[in-house]
């Protein structure tokens, strides 16, 4: 039986792959391809996000939207980075790679049928961890380590000693719950920071949230992981503004809101009763933040009827 060599997606230039220089795929979704490399120097990480052509749209109409879509990016994430948001930092950004490779080139290489190569930007590599593996990290060891061994909630645990193995007692479930709360705050901080700079996500999930200095955890099924209390300490860093725009309504401030909280009921069961601390966190950090709660309860409203609906 022979066994296919995986080739990776092609990048646009300037990028290639090299033996000596090889671009790590981190992820790739529909709409973009998410990569690690180096800028400058061999010592400094970057990220790079590439939107590839989509064959299947008319080339004018590609070209246009590809072009708005990573300019309307690298213009959120730079004024965030202005008003002191902590966001990664644009460090160079391409929209038009069919026309920059051709005067690099003298005219040579290049699509023909108008559609170009694609854009991409090159951001800051921010060293941390994505604040979903940290949150389902700590709910695994709340389980494994409280005596009630409840699904819901996060349990007591009045005994020290259950079927051979050290659980935490009632004193120690509260300080890892400030731990948890002190995180759910920061997250909430950060949003209230991003709509005050006038920007909203558009995809606000815990994906897409990382805490910056944290340790990576233990590969999932590795045995470890579940013993020891994750690390909660860092800034929240906000990523992946694919879907990001500048708009000061209320409306879609809440809306913002309103899909972190949905993200929390169906990634994080055993913390979403929590989920008050990040509004919390909001409520302290956005001057504004009265009106867009008030506007938050209406399109709860419309989520619950819509649901009930279908």
């Amino acid at each position: 039986m022979t066994t296919e060599t995986y080739t990776p997606p092609p990048l646009p230039p300037p990028f290639h792959h090299t033996p000596s220089h090889q671009m790590h795929l981190i992820t790739q979704g529909a709409e973009a391809h998410l990569y690690k490399t180096t800028y400058l120097s061999p010592s400094t990480p970057a990220a790079l996000k590439i939107r590839p052509t989509k064959p299947y749209r008319h080339p004018i109409l590609d070209r246009r939207l590809t072009r708005a879509r990573v300019l309307q990016e690298a213009r959120c994430l730079v004024r965030l980075v202005r008003e002191g948001v902590n966001v990664p930092a644009v460090l160079a950004v391409d929209w038009d790679i069919n026309n920059t490779n051709n005067n690099h080139s003298g005219g040579a290489g290049g699509a023909d049928d108008g559609r170009g190569n694609g854009a991409w930007i090159l951001m800051e590599w921010i060293e941390g961890c994505v604040v979903r593996v940290v949150i389902q990290r700590w709910e695994r060891y709340i389980k494994s380590r409280s005596a009630s061994g409840g699904s819901s909630g996060v349990g007591v645990g009045a005994k020290r000693q259950v079927d051979g193995e050290v659980k935490l007692q009632d004193n120690e479930i509260e300080e890892e719950e400030k731990k948890v709360k002190g995180l759910l705050r920061r997250v909430g901080a950060a949003v209230g920071a991003l709509h005050k700079a006038g920007v909203v996500h558009g995809d606000l999930t815990t994906s897409n949230l990382i805490l910056r200095g944290a340790e990576e955890p233990a590969a999932e099924g590795d045995g470890e992981g579940e013993g020891v209390s994750p690390d909660m300490q860092g800034e929240v860093v906000l990523i992946d503004f694919g879907l990001a725009s500048q708009s000061i309504q209320d409306e879609d401030r809440a809306v913002d809101l309103y899909v972190l909280e949905r993200a929390f009921g169906s990634t994080h069961p055993r913390t979403e009763p929590l989920f008050g601390e990040v509004l919390e966190g909001y409520r302290a950090s956005y001057r504004g933040s009265g009106s867009v709660l008030k506007r938050l309860e209406d399109v709860r409203m419309r989520g619950r009827k819509r649901s009930m609906i279908g």
